[in-house]
């Protein structure tokens, strides 16, 4: 018997052996049938990826059937709203393709104040045309040491600052009635040291200790940081930190205040499984999964993009569809472009961010050239059937340039040379630069560094209000319109940092903040400013003129079923300062063609003819025909939406 039919053999065994309990347990319960039905679904996944990682321990089927009540219980626990959901995403669980989606996300005390102020933002969102909210990291951290919320103290109690549990299950409802679904992150690489878990590692508890990994001596921290690299080096060396008060070492791989969690604990799995089902049950719908890169550590390797990460994902995923089938996830690697696209799978992370395209656009402003965002995107967009990109121009962290190096030296450019010329573009250190971005974590020693600033300020906004004029302040709205007309329309769910809407420019007061001085990330987390958002219907002012132009893209990706679904062709024959692309969905077709650059360009008519099949066409944006017959004229940093015209000369 191969090994394959011997483990099907005994997940087939097992859950005959288990179920009788189970049914016992639960099937007096309201929604057990639909539950039984799903067990019976899923089982064998889950049995599949637990038993990859724990088979080999004596208690594995212990901690399989503590997996398995957990992930029960929950699901017995949904509230009825939510489980009509689980039914209608069980139906549909591509759900998140449909070109009706658009994302906004943003921190609840710098956007809103509180969850109350964002339940009152809730039309707002709707103006703008919002079905994705993302709600940055709102639960309980240290006072002092919180990275931003990502240092987590308590995955069951909102910051107080805040709010409630209780308010975030309401404000759940009330987004799922207007038909926005709430994003949350899972910090699922770490806790806080204030967590419970780890006070009782701190006070010798040894089931507890066995929750992080903590040593006594040097030994092990030495033998495992001969392959690590050190993520903040100028926090502290190495993955590890020394805390006297409990005479251990303990792995630390970001800030000395997180504690990585031990996965190869199963009990570690089933707490957190029940942490992530909490969250399912408050309402949330999709789950960044932070840090995914990390989250399993093997000695001798560089405890990056292991295989048993994706393991424990799949093994999360597999008992959601149990738990809480409406749940999806969203993985967050901010690594290689190639192991990237390893967590995307409907089995795995359905949704991911893409840290590729959002570089690339930045590279492309950058240099007025697109060779390298187009060749990369030929190679690297299409992603597996029922999944999606999550597309994004600007986020809460850093712009690290992780373009591939390998894409680039194809075109003839050398990757460490180019980021240091995007380094210093992008701090406004380069001649011609436009852009008015920070250093983040600069390293002397190799001159590495990432880039932190709004949209905005990066585009060339900042730049032109203060030292320009009318001209060139047009400019950097049309390079702001522009790549957001590209994340709306390449396929994906595009998301918006809410704030670019109109223009938002880095805030430099963070440095009179001592816990956020050290962090140039802080400049653009800047507070909304309400008088610049009360600005955005005048048409006068460049809040005004950018809410309605970005608003005006995405009413229109609203009425273009061409821009559901994945398929994207991006074409070849184009100027190098021309990014175009043909998307398609069922009968449907618009192509996208984008001047990235200052200089006026054309495209040849007979492109129009070869990808959007047909003659003539209308521009959805800028409401002007085109046709096959001629060249097609670009003004500086102008974007097309171009869909042929019924009825004349289609082929």
């Amino acid at each position: 018997m191969s090994s394959v039919a011997w483990r099907e053999r005994q997940s087939t065994l097992t859950l005959d052996r288990v179920l009788p309990r189970l049914i016992g347990q639960f099937a007096g319960d309201a929604g057990w049938s639909a539950v039984e039905h799903r067990i019976r679904a899923h089982f064998p996944v889950l049995f599949r990826e637990l038993f990859a990682i724990y088979g080999e321990r004596y208690d594995f089927l212990y901690h399989l059937e503590a997996i398995l009540t957990a992930a029960i219980r929950m699901a017995l626990a949904r509230p009825a709203d939510l489980r009509v959901l689980d039914t209608a995403r069980e139906a549909r669980p591509d759900w998140f393709i449909d070109h009706a989606h658009v994302g906004g996300v943003c921190y609840v005390d710098l956007f809103a104040g509180n969850l109350h102020g964002v339940r009152a933002k809730i039309p707002y969102f709707k103006e703008l045309g919002l079905t994705y909210l993302h709600l940055m990291p709102l639960f309980k951290a240290p006072e002092a040491n919180s990275d931003g919320g990502y240092a987590v103290s308590s995955y069951r109690d909102v910051d107080p600052k805040l709010g409630t549990m209780a308010d975030l299950a309401v404000l759940a409802s009330e987004l799922r009635r207007e038909g926005i679904s709430l994003v949350l992150d899972f910090v699922f690489n770490h806790t806080s040291d204030e967590h419970c878990w780890a006070e009782a590692a701190r006070a010798g508890d040894p089931d507890y200790l066995e929750f992080y990994y903590t040593f006594t001596d040097r030994t092990m921290p030495d033998a495992y940081e001969q392959n690590l690299r050190e993520i903040f080096p100028d926090e502290h060396p190495g993955a590890f930190t020394y805390f006297p008060a409990i005479s251990r070492w303990v792995w630390t791989t970001f800030h000395t205040f997180q504690w990585d969690l031990n996965y190869s604990n199963p009990a570690v799995f089933t707490a957190m499984l029940e942490e992530l089902l909490v969250l399912a049950n408050v309402g949330v719908e999709v789950i960044r999964l932070d840090a995914v890169a990390f989250i399993w550590k093997q000695l001798g390797t560089g405890c990056e993009n292991l295989p048993h990460a994706h393991t424990l994902i799949r093994a999360f995923n597999a008992a959601v569809r149990i738990g809480a089938p409406a749940l999806i996830f969203k993985s967050e690697a901010i690594v290689h472009p190639d192991d990237v696209v390893k967590y995307i799978s409907p089995q795995e992370a359905q949704l991911s961010y893409n840290p590729l395209l959002m570089a690339l656009l930045w590279n492309t402003l950058a240099t007025r050239d697109v060779r390298l965002l187009r060749a990369s995107m030929q190679q690297r967009l299409a992603l597996p059937p029922g999944t999606a990109w999550v597309n994004y121009v600007r986020g809460h962290d850093d712009i690290g340039w992780t373009f591939s190096d390998e894409d680039a030296a194809l075109l003839g450019i050398c990757g460490d040379d180019h980021r240091r010329f995007l380094n210093a573009f992008y701090t406004g250190d380069h001649v011609g630069s436009f852009a008015r971005g920070l250093p983040f974590q600069f390293n002397p020693k190799t001159g590495d560094m990432r880039i932190s600033g709004t949209g905005a300020s990066l585009a060339g906004l900042e730049k032109a209000l203060r030292e320009e004029g009318e001209h060139a302040v047009e400019f950097a709205i049309r390079r702001i319109v522009l790549i957001h007309a590209i994340i709306l329309s390449i396929g994906g769910l595009p998301l918006l940092y809410l704030g670019d809407e109109i223009g938002t420019r880095n805030d430099y007061s963070y440095r009179e903040h001592p816990g956020k001085a050290d962090d140039s990330r802080w400049v653009h987390r800047p507070a909304a400013d309400a008088a610049a958002f009360a600005r955005r219907h005048d048409p006068t002012t460049v809040e005004g003129q950018l809410f309605a132009r970005l608003q005006q893209l995405i009413i229109l990706r609203k009425a273009s079923p061409a821009l559901g679904g994945t398929h994207t062709e991006v074409l070849d024959n184009t100027d190098d300062q021309v990014f175009a692309f043909a998307r398609r969905n069922g009968a449907e077709t618009l192509l996208v063609v984008a001047n990235c650059g200052e200089q006026p360009q054309t495209l040849a008519g007979n492109t129009l003819r070869l990808y959007g099949y047909a003659y003539s066409f209308r521009d959805l944006i800028g409401g002007g025909t085109y046709t096959a017959a001629k060249h097609v004229a670009l003004a500086p940093y102008q974007v097309l939406w171009l869909a042929p015209v019924p009825g004349e000369g289609s082929i």
